[in-house]
């Protein structure tokens, strides 16, 4: 009985192959802080902050501030809602 035996052996696999760049999430101003208009205050994924008065959110629900002022985290009760304003 003839047999081929294979001319190349197989490649060996890897299971913790590649490594994810970092983000850089997360509040970049915290209360209190002071910010100019067109700061990020905060970067994240899907809306855990809502926007309040004089901040906007940018495509990625990145918040910024659109005028001068300091930084305030509050919540608010009537929408339950996690909220980022300017004052």
């Amino acid at each position: 009985l003839q047999v081929r035996y294979a001319t190349k052996k197989a490649g060996g696999t890897v299971t913790n192959h590649g490594d994810a760049q970092p983000k850089y999430l997360g509040f970049k101003h915290l209360h209190g802080h002071v910010v100019h208009a067109g700061n990020i205050i905060l970067r994240q994924r899907g809306t855990q902050w809502h926007p309040g008065a004089n901040v906007g959110c940018g495509r990625d629900f990145t918040l910024f501030a659109k005028c001068n002022g300091r930084v305030v985290l509050h919540f608010d009760l009537a929408t339950r809602r996690r909220m980022v304003s300017i004052n």
